[in-house]
């Protein structure tokens, strides 16, 4: 069974930086889709990049051009480098793993997700 640890949330005021990171254990990174999400106060769930195995990243709208996912297979570590921050980033942000990948394209809808991380809070001010 896949475990996810995230660290690094915090606070910071708009257009600063904050990087999350996600450790994972009990298997290998390169075995499952993986994704960073969020969660809003009061909203639903929703998506921020996924990772493909073969290192393929897809990030959705709201953060492309000022949030980069990146992963350390060395020390099984998904990292997200957050710039630009606005107070809409302000949520919950997870880190997720799918079922082990057998190919095709890796869903962008949380609950196909079915292992998830803590949690780490970002709260960003105006």
């Amino acid at each position: 069974v896949v475990q996810l640890v995230e660290s690094g949330g915090g606070s910071v005021q708009a257009g600063g930086s904050l990087r999350l990171s996600c450790e994972v254990s009990g298997s290998s990174l390169n075995s499952y889709c993986m994704g960073w999400f969020r969660m809003p106060p009061q909203q639903d769930r929703e998506g921020v990049a996924i990772i493909y195995p073969r290192g393929t990243i897809y990030y959705f709208d709201s953060v492309r051009g000022r949030f980069t996912l990146s992963q350390d297979n060395a020390n099984s570590t998904l990292a997200l480098e957050m710039n630009s921050l606005k107070p809409e980033d302000t949520a919950i942000y997870y880190c997720a793993a799918g079922t082990p990948y057998s190919g095709g394209n890796c869903p962008h809808v949380w609950f196909e997700y079915g292992n998830w991380g803590q949690g780490t809070q970002v709260t960003v001010s105006s």
